[in-house]
């Protein structure tokens, strides 16, 4: 063992380097240790806030639309969305723990109307369409409490729903026949986390009978466009800019119509 001599007042006294520079590594594991807690409970209490943030999903209400009517006289069928059998979603792509993935989040919570006639499709009109967005489930629980809590913030009210506001049907038809498809265009405006903006839906509708229409319509958007922000998250990186809207519906004439 090395022993170096320290004289004070003529007398030689030994230090012992090695107990030194242990007491110097356990110190240092110590501040490691306390460093590692406090990461550790900074992560613990950020997905704590993350999650409790977010809600629990569940719509404050049943989904409505505002109601379209039907003129005496009129040649066209009132058609509501059935909200079970609708569905709408997002979808966007993202880098996850290095790895290309796509996300899609759904739900059936979706109104609307339409006012539909088979003989003259240009005589048609389509309602408002709103969608309960804090509804919205992906594959995964602490991404759906981030849509809710902070991106989309649809866990306060005033952010619950996106409606879509139809202005113009471009492209429709002279004639429409009962199983054959159709495309248009649905010009309108998308009010979404309180930000309106004019987006255009490509759309394909077939009539199953004369009670029954089936569809689809989608497009796509900036979300930074309505004001969004994706916070950081750990594993997760290159989140594209672009979110594709889309919805698939089924619509059944009202037994009043």
């Amino acid at each position: 063992m090395q022993h170096i001599e320290r004289r004070e007042s003529g007398v030689a006294a030994p230090i012992n380097t090695a107990n030194s520079t242990n007491v110097d590594r356990s110190g240092a594991l110590r501040v490691m240790a306390i460093i590692g807690v406090v990461i550790l409970v900074v992560i613990l209490a950020g997905a704590a806030y993350l999650w409790f943030s977010g809600g629990n999903g569940q719509a404050s209400a049943a989904i409505t639309a505002p109601s379209l009517e039907l003129q005496p006289g009129d040649t066209r069928s009132l058609f509501s969305l059935e909200s079970g059998a609708s569905e709408a979603r997002f979808i966007v792509d993202e880098i996850l723990l290095g790895e290309p993935k796509t996300v899609v989040g759904v739900t059936n919570e979706v109104a609307g109307e339409m006012l539909i006639d088979l003989d003259n499709p240009a005589n048609s009109v389509l309602g408002v369409i709103r969608v309960n967005v804090r509804t919205l489930q992906t594959d995964n629980e602490f991404r759906n409490h981030a849509l809710r809590g902070q991106i989309l913030q649809s866990d306060r009210p005033e952010y619950e729903f996106a409606t879509f506001t139809p202005v113009t049907l471009n492209g429709l038809p002279e004639a429409v026949n009962v199983g054959e498809a159709f495309t248009f265009q649905i010009v309108g405006s998308l009010n979404l986390h309180g930000v309106s903006q004019t987006i255009t839906f490509d759309a394909t509708v077939t009539p199953i009978s004369a009670t029954e229409v089936q569809g689809t319509a989608s497009t796509v958007v900036l979300y930074r466009d309505f004001g969004m922000s994706i916070p950081e998250a750990a594993g997760v990186a290159g989140i594209s800019d672009e979110v594709r809207l889309e919805i698939d519906f089924i619509a059944q004439t009202n037994p009043q119509s």
